[in-house]
């Protein structure tokens, strides 16, 4: 392309981009005086002149760009709006197959496409299009201009149709839930959301030591843990020397997360160092906190109770957990799930929450429970006061003596590889 067609092409571009339409339609004209062939100008003022209501008009200039430029997915795809406005539907149809045969990921096709389907009064189909098309698309924050209202509604199509799914899902296996045990029936209700792709399967993941074949349970049955029921008789004690570390120790509850300045904090950007999350710590990462478990006999002594964890670097851990007014912990997911994590709520103000996979639930002071952090979860305080609560490890009650060695083995292992000198 010459400096004068560069400068013109450029030129026009500029004004299209300024909403001077008729500027740009003279512009490209003037391109396509000097250089007919020139695709850029026979698309552009094919949809110019689609613009001034000149469908026949527009249909000349972009079957010659689409002629001079076969594998442009757009060109394509600006012809079946061509036909949709002359009522040819049979081309319209085929001018979307068309351009997604030259780019199947194409996301403006993928939506006029649905956006077809959903035309014909088939919203279940369109819908699944729509899903397609979601999965192309970038992030929300990056969606394009041009795109977002189609997007938006695309989004729409889809929750619709999930939801009136779910029910229809639900209601059919409505009588064996309302009949099944209740923990068989939470497995089917997840099972139906997943199903209707309201929601994803949760899998174990682990950061660290993962042991195969080990079910992904969220909670875990009361029944595993002999020792949950002597501990809750204790919350009244355990609470006390909470409040009293409160008054006279407050300062000494740390950020919980605490990365380094240039580690990649990804998801825990707005609690790095903050005490919106915050652990008055007994033990840590295997080792015990001695000047706090002197401050906290009752607490110490209670936590003896349990079937403590041993994996060398990693566990045990207990500590008083705060989470301040408003926080929120984002999904995530623990280190190993050969042990669990147990809770003891201590204070828990209305508007709490907790989430394991698919299963949301809410602390009751004095009531612990026990699930597998390698499943992803997050935790929530909508109110106006602080939560806290006892958070402690145990080894997974699935694991035998043998299997809890080997564990312990394992990690220590593999931390001191990580921590020796590389063998040359």
């Amino acid at each position: 392309m010459t400096d004068s067609l560069a400068g013109l092409a450029q030129a026009a571009g500029r004004a299209a981009a300024e909403g001077r339409w008729q500027d740009a339609e003279r512009l490209w004209a003037q391109v396509r005086a000097l250089d007919p062939g020139n695709v850029q100008a026979l698309f552009s003022l094919g949809v110019h002149t689609f613009q001034r209501g000149d469908s026949l008009g527009a249909l000349e200039f972009l079957q010659d760009a689409r002629a001079r430029a076969p594998r442009d997915p757009m060109i394509v795809l600006t012809l079946s709006r061509v036909f949709r406005e002359l009522s040819q539907l049979d081309q319209e149809w085929s001018a979307i197959i068309a351009a997604l045969e030259i780019d199947p990921y194409f996301l403006p096709g993928l939506l006029s496409k649905a956006e077809f389907v959903e035309r014909q009064r088939r919203p279940r189909v369109a819908a699944a299009m729509f899903r397609d098309a979601l999965k192309v698309a970038a992030d929300e924050s990056q969606w394009p201009a041009a795109l977002r209202r189609r997007l938006e509604h695309a989004r729409k199509m889809v929750k619709d149709e999930t939801d009136e799914l779910t029910g229809f899902l639900a209601h059919r296996i409505a009588a064996s839930r309302n009949a099944a045990d209740a923990a068989v029936a939470n497995r089917w209700d997840e099972a139906v959301s997943i199903l209707a792709g309201r929601t994803r399967p949760y899998h174990s993941e682990c950061n660290q030591l993962f042991a195969p074949r080990l079910p992904a349970l969220t909670f875990y049955d009361d029944a595993l843990f002999p020792w949950m029921h002597e501990l809750e008789s204790r919350t009244e004690a355990i609470k006390s020397e909470l409040q009293d570390m409160l008054a006279r120790r407050g300062g000494e509850f740390v950020p919980y997360i605490q990365y380094r300045p240039g580690d990649p904090v990804n998801q825990w950007d707005k609690l790095n160092h903050s005490r919106n999350w915050s652990g008055f710590h007994l033990y840590a990462h295997g080792q015990p906190v001695q000047e706090h478990l002197v401050q906290c006999p009752q607490t110490a002594e209670a936590l003896s109770l349990i079937d403590t964890v041993d994996i060398p670097g990693l566990c045990p851990n207990a500590m008083f957990s705060a989470l301040a007014p408003g926080a929120h912990i984002p999904p995530h997911t623990g280190e190993t799930n050969v042990r669990l994590v147990a809770h003891l709520p201590l204070v828990v103000p209305e508007g709490c929450r907790y989430r394991v996979g698919y299963d949301w639930r809410q602390w009751r002071e004095g009531k612990c429970w026990v699930f597998d952090d390698t499943i992803e979860h997050e935790a929530r305080n909508d109110s106006d006061q602080t939560r806290v609560i006892l958070m402690f490890d145990v080894w997974n009650p699935l694991l035998g003596r043998e299997e809890r060695e080997m564990a312990s083995a394992l990690a220590g292992a593999m931390r001191e590889w990580r921590s020796g000198d590389d063998v040359l």
